[in-house]
């Protein structure tokens, strides 16, 4: 698998408190199976579905103790300009470039609004292995901020994106593509979400029918926050898991309406 191009979500990691519980949570929602864990990178333990690497779960270091939460990263071909470059427009490096052995380069930022995302510079890992059509891969992501103009400005002056808007009166959100392919989504976060609520990067999976993923997730301890709901993308909803963590799951194979309507932002 080649390396993504820059700016493409190319992996994601969330860290929990109970490792083994999560793994027990994802692997019946999502149908993951995980590798060993990884003692000299603290117990870093890959996800996978048919053998591909999926995502990964690690526990907190000491002293990062607190929600779970999922980070998105996304692909550089130089981690340290990208961390320049974060820093120059507003952004914040929260962890500095650094080489995790041969696999490669991370960098974890928030950008303006206060999401935070992470980068990688892929060495012999490369990222998702699965493609986002199989059920239980990584699909898609969204970032949702309470001030679009500073994250919209941010992602277009750090990656390499062509921006386009949903033509749609009653919902703010874009959509960012790199060369042909549409790579992210930023949604603007309304009433509807608590005030207490930062912006944040909602990543979603895949998965064969949207409503036993919800149903064996609920089961499980895990939170319906929105959904199901059928779209032209597919049959989504938004949930979170029994430690706290927001992710998303979408049936792409299960889709309603026409595609909405886009246009580039000038």
């Amino acid at each position: 698998m080649a390396v993504s191009p820059e700016g493409t979500p190319c992996w994601a990691d969330a860290m929990f408190g109970d490792v083994e519980a999560a793994k027990s949570f994802y692997g019946d929602v999502l149908g993951w199976t995980f590798g060993e864990a990884s003692s000299e990178y603290g117990n870093y333990t890959q996800a996978y579905v048919d053998g591909k690497a999926v995502a990964a779960v690690v526990p907190p270091m000491p002293g990062q103790e607190g929600q779970s939460a999922w980070c998105l990263y996304l692909a550089s071909p130089d981690a340290a300009a990208t961390a320049a470059k974060v820093r120059e427009n507003g952004g914040e490096v929260l962890m500095e470039p650094m080489q995790v052995g041969e696999f490669g380069t991370m960098v974890l930022a928030r950008e303006p609004s206060g999401a935070v995302f992470g980068v990688w510079q892929g060495g012999t890992h490369e990222g998702f292995e699965a493609s986002p059509q199989q059920p239980g891969a990584y699909c898609w992501a969204e970032v949702f901020t309470r001030e679009p103009e500073k994250t919209d400005t941010f992602l277009s002056a750090v990656f390499p994106y062509r921006v386009k808007e949903l033509k749609d009166d009653a919902v703010d959100y874009r959509m960012f593509d790199v060369g042909e392919d549409t790579v992210l989504g930023r949604m603007k976060m309304g009433d509807e979400f608590p005030p207490e609520v930062p912006s944040y990067v909602n990543v979603y999976f895949n998965v064969a029918d949207c409503d036993e993923a919800v149903e064996k997730a609920t089961k499980r301890g895990g939170v319906l926050r929105f959904g199901p709901m059928d779209s032209p993308f597919g049959r989504f909803a938004a949930l979170s898991d029994p430690q706290g963590a927001n992710f998303s799951v979408i049936d792409i194979s299960t889709t309603t309406g026409e595609m909405p309507q886009t246009g580039d932002v000038s």
